[in-house]
C-alpha cells in the first residue's frame, strides 16, 4: 500500500488516500477540507477510488464526503453505529478490500460511539482514537472515557509494536509514529487501572 497523508483545514486534520499498488484501486479516509489537493493526487496518479471511509462521524472528518462522492462516484463506508448518511456499514472485524489490499476494521469507541481504526499491511489509521503523544477528547457528545480506556488497552495495546500509525490530526511531535513508540512514550498509553484512567481524563 502507498499512503498519501494530506494535511487539511484549520484543525490540523489529516486526510488519507491509500493506494493498492497492484491495481491503483484506492480508498479515501476522512475527506474534509482542501479537497482540490485530494483531486490532484487522484488525477496525477490515475487512481480509481473504490470507497470513501470515515473513521467517525465528526464534521471535521466527513464534511468533504458529498463532494468526493460527486467527484469519484465511490460509496461511503462508516461504522454501523454512525448516525450520518452512508452507503455501506461495517462492524468490528470486517475487512475493507480494494485491489489486492485490505484493511481490518477495529471498533474503538470512546472519542465517539462509531470510532474505528483500520489495520493492514503494517499500518494503522487511528482516526481520533489515538494521536502521536495523546488521544482523542471525550468531552464531545457521545464521548465516553470508560469506552476509550477499553479501546486503548484491550484493543490497541495488544497490536504489533511495529505498526506504523497514521493519526487523524497532526497534534504530536511527528506526523506518524508506531504503536510500540506510543506504548513507550505516550502518557495516555501507560498501563493503569480503569479508575485511574477515568480520574486522569477528568
Amino acid at each position: 500500500m502507498i499512503v498519501h497523508q494530506i494535511p487539511v483545514g484549520p484543525m490540523q486534520n489529516f486526510s488519507y488516500i491509500v493506494v493498492d499498488e497492484d491495481s491503483s484501486e484506492s480508498i479515501i479516509i476522512d475527506p474534509s477540507w482542501n479537497l482540490m489537493e485530494l483531486e490532484l493526487i487522484i488525477k496525477e496518479n490515475n487512481l480509481k477510488i473504490k470507497y470513501i471511509v470515515n473513521t467517525h462521524y465528526h464534521d471535521d472528518h466527513t464534511r468533504g464526503n458529498e463532494e468526493m462522492v460527486a467527484s469519484t462516484k465511490a460509496p461511503i463506508i462508516q461504522h454501523e453505529s454512525s448516525t450520518l448518511k452512508n452507503d455501506i456499514t461495517v462492524k468490528d472485524g470486517d475487512f475493507i478490500e480494494f485491489g489486492n489490499s485490505k484493511l481490518k476494521v477495529l471498533h474503538t469507541p470512546g472519542h465517539s460511539p462509531d470510532s474505528i481504526c483500520l489495520v493492514g499491511d503494517g499500518k494503522i489509521f487511528s482516526g481520533d482514537t489515538l494521536f502521536v503523544g495523546n488521544c482523542g477528547r471525550i468531552d464531545l457528545p457521545g464521548g465516553n472515557a470508560s469506552e476509550l480506556y477499553h479501546s486503548l488497552f484491550d484493543v490497541l495495546h495488544s497490536l504489533d509494536n511495529d505498526l506504523v500509525m497514521y493519526p487523524g490530526h497532526n497534534y504530536g511531535s511527528t506526523e506518524t509514529s508506531t504503536i510500540g513508540k506510543e506504548k513507550m512514550t505516550n502518557m495516555i498509553m501507560q498501563k493503569r487501572t480503569e479508575q485511574q484512567f477515568l480520574d486522569m481524563m477528568g
